[in-house]
């Protein structure tokens, strides 16, 4: 698929937008809405739209956008390279990793109760997406679970689809990611990780489609190998090469996991109760990553290391929000994102708030295979989409779901997305087969994602 070699990256990406948004305010009328303050929260008043005195935007503009963009998204992009670092100290004790394979290595002791192993990987990496994010960490245990997969009867498809479906489902149904619900509800300006429970059903229900989709495949090739769609490709069962020695669930390891599960039950309560919002949730990932540190018995000078690395992994996310930033920036100052915002709200104005919904929704699945990642995905779409949420009834609980929902499950089955190619390549699984046995069932995932979004607009106000 050379095609893809030459996709272009999600910072040229925008760029290019920005640079066609410069365009557009040449073109497109200026116009504004007027605003008002609720509940500290900036919102549109409906039916204020009006047309205003055209500001075309230029070569300045562009030079001066992206450092406008990093002010103004300052606390989110210092939000991001701490929490960066501060997984990446909880990462260096290998202790998630070590956790994670030593459910796998239970599996292959007990091969009685390996049906019911299936079902409690996928939660573990869905419990991993949607809490802090796993990503590109599957790729380390695509070479476990597939050799696993087949000394179990099953086919290399099984294998890879319980790290990348269980962390997509988590992504989709995330309640407590920083990366993509911290940074969506900072954007929409409401409480980080407020409304909760209801995520936390969307997850629950989202993982038990994938414990059960992925289940009844491997039941299915179990019972007659031919069903495979691997069947015939030269699929032997390959050994991991990979040193298990680390992967020893040692006693400072698990004080680690124990660790990082107490601050998720801090992170839920201080959120519920305390309000905290992004500089206390920072603070408490940074106490986490101290605490670990010293249990661990780690040297000052390797944690710094670490804490540096995993900042740096996040300059890209950093360098995307800013940047995103600063393209919403010259369309507000061109005063061409309202006209746009009006546009949109006469044609979805009559319709119900549900279809307006899940248009968002599906948008948003789109876009994602343009611009993967979440954290770009949510700074760059979030200001639009919220401001047409607020003028078509639907609460930015909602505009952040839609996010979620588009950016996590489309992943599973895109080509734009790194961690699927690359899952899949040392799968040695053809993109092909992937998305011929992915497609039905991410429309199963689809359906209930459309479905997911109605509770909220007619059960319960959110």
């Amino acid at each position: 698929m050379k095609i893809l070699e030459k996709f272009p990256d999600t910072i040229t990406i925008i760029l290019t937008i920005t640079v066609l948004f410069i365009g557009l305010t040449w073109i497109i009328p200026a116009g504004e809405f007027d605003r008002t303050i609720v509940n500290n929260t900036e919102k549109i008043i409906a039916g204020s739209y009006k047309h205003v005195e055209a500001i075309p935007q230029g070569i300045e503009a562009f030079l001066v956008a992206p450092i406008k963009g990093f002010i103004s998204a300052a606390q989110i992009i210092a939000f991001v390279f701490l929490v960066g670092g501060a997984f990446a100290i909880i990462n260096t004790t290998g202790a998630i990793n070590a956790g994670l394979f030593n459910v796998i290595q239970y599996s292959q002791k007990r091969p009685k109760y390996k049906i019911l192993v299936l079902p409690f990987l996928i939660i573990l990496f869905s419990f991993a997406g949607a809490t802090f994010g796993m990503s590109e960490e599957i790729l380390i245990f695509i070479l476990i679970t597939v050799p696993m997969a087949k000394a179990m009867g099953y086919d290399a498809i099984v294998g890879a689809a319980i790290p990348i479906v269980g962390t997509g489902v988590g992504f989709g149904g995330a309640f407590s990611n920083p990366f993509t619900i911290g940074i969506a509800q900072g954007i929409a300006q409401i409480p980080i990780f407020s409304g909760m429970e209801y995520r936390i059903f969307v997850w629950f229900v989202l993982t038990s489609i994938a414990c059960a989709v992925i289940t009844q495949y491997a039941l299915k090739i179990e019972k007659n190998p031919e069903k495979s769609l691997l069947f015939g490709i030269n699929n032997e069962n390959e050994k991991s090469n990979m040193d298990t020695s680390d992967f020893d669930l040692n006693s400072s390891r698990k004080l680690v996991l124990v660790a990082l599960l107490a601050s998720i039950v801090i992170l839920i309560y201080g959120v519920s109760n305390y309000a905290w919002y992004i500089n206390e949730i920072a603070g408490l990932f940074l106490a986490l990553a101290i605490f670990v540190s010293i249990i661990y018995r780690m040297p000052i000078s390797k944690a710094v290391d670490a804490f540096v690395d995993g900042a740096k992994d996040m300059m890209t996310a950093a360098l995307v929000i800013g940047l995103a930033k600063g393209l919403l920036i010259i369309s507000q100052d061109g005063k061409i994102i309202d006209t746009i915002l009006n546009s949109i709200v006469t044609i979805t104005q009559n319709t119900a708030p549900v279809i307006s919904a899940v248009c968002i929704f599906f948008f948003q699945s789109f876009l994602n295979f343009f611009i993967p990642s979440g954290s770009g995905q949510a700074s760059l779409t979030m200001p639009i989409i919220i401001p047409i949420c607020d003028v078509s009834g639907i609460s930015r609980q909602m505009a952040v779901l839609t996010f979620q929902l588009g950016d996590g499950l489309t992943n599973l089955i895109i080509p734009t997305s790194g961690v699927t190619m690359g899952a899949l390549t040392l799968a040695k699984i053809p993109y092909s087969k992937w998305f011929k046995w992915m497609l039905p069932r991410m429309l199963v995932f689809l359906i209930a994602s459309m479905l997911l979004l109605l509770p909220p607009l007619y059960l319960f106000k959110w």
